[in-house]
């Protein structure tokens, strides 16, 4: 019996759904800041950002300044020692631990219960309902998804019923428990903490079932999957699960990773689809094969904003609404959330792709880019320059970070890259001669700084071991299969620590 034919009008009728909705964003966008008013009703949040008595999108515009994590840690730690109605109605048991802010600590975003049913659930039903769409002739339901996800963070001292970690964590312990029938693996693994256990845990779990999907961050999984692969003592994956079909996924951009996976994935017989799901919120979902725009989902308890960004990066002062933005421009991303963010600057850039229906793509992190010397360099040109560069040396990566070195009295400025290969070139200074080549193709600021060799020198690149960013990982307490090392960092901090444990 094909379960998934059976099932499947469930959900294309809700892709259908989402589709129009995003055909009339400012309808559906206004009442939904309606319904999150609401949730805010009677709250601190409302008392303290101003928007009691506010009906429109207009008034909340005007009444409610734009805020960061900083304005709110107060209030989040308030909500993590027990009391109510703080930035949303009611008690929050749960939080997604998330990068660190500017002070070093780290984020604590809630999970409220309306944010786990309104958002991140609805969005993963949003992602199979666009994907079974675009593919009638899916069998997914017919085996088992493989998700990868993170842990608690469980050496944190906190009150007696409050749990903090990955959001993949929290999303795994309260699935519905009729989701535990097409999944895998169990709880009990799928949150070990020790991914030194947790790695050939995940391979004994999954290598003897009939798996038909993936769902995780693209570096995380290769590593599962090779290990699947040595394990079984094959070489292509669909050797251990012929009926995989797709893999949804998110959290860094794939591109750098398609050789990798095209090597032990038949690509004939493999489908990709993009999601955009962060801490904060469920946002977007790849809407057409052929096109890496992702679909922005309008009802499902988020309404965005958006700041435009001039050509040095820099965020003007005022937001717009999504009926508002203009095509090819890049935005800075503000949510309004059924979490309890009200106004709230994400810290994601986002592309304007299509207004009508409206799609992004994700093009980088506010705080995640090198502009030491003007060049304006962001991660979605380094990921682009550095495909392109494995592309044509053949050569494969593993993991990468880029920051600036500074002038001395002899020298000028610089970016060191620091990359894991999987598959090294034959030539280092020739990757480097072509990895910069390619910069200068996809950054035009980046081009004009090393044209002539006044401003800045072509970059230098040092070859990691293997298995250096997992050991920083794990020396930041963060390893596991939701957390990454950022790409690209204005200042020298974390690519200096990393240095130094090579040493």
């Amino acid at each position: 019996m094909n379960r998934t034919s059976i099932i499947r009008p469930l959900f294309t009728r809700r892709a259908r759904i989402a589709y129009r909705n995003a055909l009339d964003a400012e309808r559906v966008q206004r009442r939904e800041l309606a319904r999150l008013l609401a949730g805010g009703h009677d709250t601190v949040a409302e008392e303290l950002f101003g928007f009691r008595n506010v009906t429109s999108y207009e008034q909340y515009r005007d009444h409610v300044k734009l805020h960061d994590y900083s304005d709110i840690r107060p209030l989040v730690e308030r909500m993590i020692a027990g009391e109510r109605d703080i930035l949303w109605r009611g008690i929050t048991r749960n939080f997604a631990q998330s990068s660190g802010t500017s002070d070093g600590k780290s984020k604590y975003v809630p999970i409220t219960p309306d944010s786990f049913s309104r958002n991140h659930y609805a969005g993963g039903f949003d992602v199979v309902a666009r994907y079974l769409s675009l593919y009638p002739d899916s069998r997914m339901f017919d085996g088992k998804g493989f998700i990868l996800g993170g842990s608690f963070a469980n050496e944190l001292t906190l009150p007696e019923g409050v749990v903090v970690g990955d959001l993949s964590a929290n999303l795994i312990e309260h699935i519905n428990p009729l989701a535990n029938m097409v999944r895998i693996p169990s709880k009990k693994i799928a949150l070990m903490e020790d991914w030194s256990r947790k790695l050939p845990a995940l391979v004994k779990a999954s290598i003897g079932e009939n798996v038909t999907n993936l769902s995780g961050v693209p570096s995380w999984f290769l590593t599962v999957l090779k290990e699947v692969l040595k394990e079984s003592g094959t070489q292509e994956i669909h050797e251990v699960w012929p009926n995989l079909e797709v893999f949804f996924h998110g959290g860094i951009a794939f591109e750098p990773y398609r050789e990798q996976y095209n090597h032990i994935i038949d690509p004939s017989r493999m489908r990709y689809l993009e999601t955009y799901n962060a801490s904060e919120g469920f946002f977007a979902v790849q809407c057409d094969i052929d096109d890496p725009g992702l679909l922005l989902l309008m009802d499902i308890g988020v309404f965005y904003e958006f700041i435009s960004l001039d050509e040095s990066g820099k965020e003007s002062d005022r937001a717009v609404a999504s009926w508002e933005v203009e095509k090819d421009r890049t935005y800075s991303l503000v949510i309004t959330a059924c979490n309890g963010l009200w106004r709230y600057k994400l810290g994601d850039t986002v592309t304007v792709t299509s207004v009508n229906p409206l799609k992004i793509i994700i093009s980088g992190r506010t705080k995640h880019f090198i502009n030491a010397f003007g060049e304006e360099l962001m991660v979605h040109n380094a990921d682009a320059a550095i495909t392109a560069t494995c592309n044509e040396l053949g050569c494969e990566i593993a993991n990468y970070t880029a920051a600036p070195v500074y002038a001395g009295d002899r020298t000028r400025g610089r970016h060191e890259w620091l990359i894991e290969f999987s598959k090294p070139p034959e030539s280092l200074e020739r990757f480097a001669d072509t990895l910069d080549r390619r910069l200068r193709e996809v950054n035009s600021d980046y081009d004009a700084k090393r044209t002539g060799g006044i401003f800045l020198d072509r970059l230098t690149v040092v070859k990691a071991p293997a298995g250096l960013f997992d050991r920083w990982l794990a020396s930041t307490g963060k390893l596991g299969g939701q957390r990454k090392v950022p790409r690209l960092s204005n200042d020298r901090h974390i690519i200096e620590s990393m240095l130094r444990l090579m040493e």
